[in-house]
């Protein structure tokens, strides 16, 4: 039997994800990896530690794939995963001190130094501004924004109303506008 492990479709049966074998364990990472790895980093995990943190979600995935009970979408529950192995990253950083900015998402395109230093500074920007959200704005930012899921996947993602995803967006966009308000302010 095919899985299917894109989280849009009915959640898996207990039986189906404990019965999971390595090719579908395969499957189900190359079928996620993009979504984890562009969580992670919107997620503020800096790109040097990208490799581990990705890394880091699969084992935990792996070890405690058979106790995924079916009660949300896998690919809810991944998340959660990805969620807590980005907060672990981010404190960590903290008490090291280091900071970072938003990665391009096109590292082979080499713009002139303008664009370079308009990009950087917008990733700033974007980064200073995602740093400030709770944990609640901010997986709405990533899953809504970054991501580019519908609000109807996001709130069956993060367990909440339709219309309460749709006021979180709204209120979230508005004080997104003001801080570039801010931002271009004199």
């Amino acid at each position: 039997m095919r899985m299917n492990w894109s989280g849009t479709k009915p959640a898996l049966s207990v039986r189906d994800v404990r019965n999971t074998n390595p090719s579908e364990f395969r499957e189900l990472y190359r079928e996620q990896f993009g979504f984890v790895w562009r969580c992670l980093g919107a997620l503020g995990v800096p790109s040097a530690g990208l490799d581990d943190a990705a890394q880091e979600v699969f084992v935990v995935v792996h070890r405690r794939l058979s106790e995924f009970r079916g009660e949300s979408l896998l690919r809810t529950w991944l998340y959660g995963i990805v969620r807590n192995v980005a907060s672990n990253a981010r404190r960590a950083q903290r008490r090291r001190g280091i900071q970072h900015e938003l990665r391009d998402s096109q590292p082979g395109i080499q713009p002139d130094p303008s664009a370079s230093f308009e990009a950087r500074e917008a990733a700033s920007l974007v980064q200073r501004f995602v740093d400030e959200l709770d944990e609640d704005q901010r997986d709405l930012f990533v899953l809504a924004l970054v991501e580019q899921l519908t609000i109807p996947e996001v709130a069956a993602l993060l367990g909440i109303p339709l219309n309460t995803a749709y006021s979180r967006l709204r209120a979230l966009r508005h004080e997104f506008r003001c801080a570039l308000a801010r931002y271009e302010a004199p």
